[in-house]
């Protein structure tokens, strides 16, 4: 990891990765960073090593990248800004229309003949089932959109500017669901019958007077056939005293 120097004189240098986790468990341990870094070292360290990639320094990082399913992502603002750092960075014009519901987001390169323009709208999100979805897309829809539009544009244009990151906003929507199909519970077992019960008491325990089996062993096997009663179970364990 690079030297990454503060202003006003204050310097976080890890030298190692030992340093380094020093350093992240550190900062998770504070509460003047986000939540979702709090006592997670692990995923402080991470943030902070994406952000010295691209010139953020730790304080930054973690105020700017979120990990999101074990992967880092960045905010929209942040990721705008970046861009814009970014030498080559020509200009970028956003649009927002109402009417229709759709964002609209151009950025080009310098040098660049034709700028590069990504149309996200209210049917693309609900193609992409995204439309109508609890939290952020019910609370701020336009936002969204525009996120979404930005989001695409600046990776097209601009991925050797970000690593490969996307916004946390995209991240939060690709949160992985589990659809493995469940396995039924199993049926319930009847109780263990009385009658039965007594019938193999005793060569219960032969069996634990022999050492052949515990007590413990004898319980976990007729609790196969049958759910033992707490009255069973104590005279299991009788017999092996």
């Amino acid at each position: 990891m690079s030297n990454l120097a503060k202003a006003g004189g204050f310097a976080l240098q890890p030298r190692s990765m030992d340093e380094a986790m020093r350093m992240a468990e550190m900062l998770s341990g504070s509460q003047m960073v986000p939540k979702n870094y709090q006592g997670k070292p692990q995923d402080t360290l991470v943030a902070m090593m994406m952000g010295d990639e691209l010139g953020l320094n730790p304080i930054q990082s973690l105020q700017n990248i979120a990990v999101i399913n074990g992967k880092p992502s960045i905010y929209g603002d942040a990721l705008l800004a970046l861009v814009q750092n970014h030498p080559k960075f020509g200009g970028h014009e956003e649009e927002f229309d109402k009417a229709t519901m759709t964002a609209k987001c151009t950025v080009w390169r310098k040098g660049d003949a034709q700028k590069h323009t990504v149309i996200f709208s209210q049917d693309d999100a609900k193609a992409a089932k995204l439309w109508g979805k609890s939290g952020p897309w019910t609370q701020y829809p336009q936002r969204m959109l525009m996120w979404r539009a930005r989001g695409f544009a600046l990776r097209d244009k601009f991925a050797d500017a970000l690593g490969g990151l996307i916004t946390v906003e995209e991240a939060r929507d690709m949160e992985e669901v589990d659809i493995t199909p469940r396995e039924p519970e199993p049926a319930a077992l009847p109780h263990y019958a009385q009658d039965k019960f007594e019938a193999n008491l005793p060569k219960w325990q032969q069996a634990i007077e022999d050492g052949k089996l515990t007590a413990d062993e004898v319980i976990d096997r007729a609790s196969t056939k049958g759910a033992l009663s707490d009255e069973q179970i104590a005279q299991i364990r009788e017999v092996a005293a």
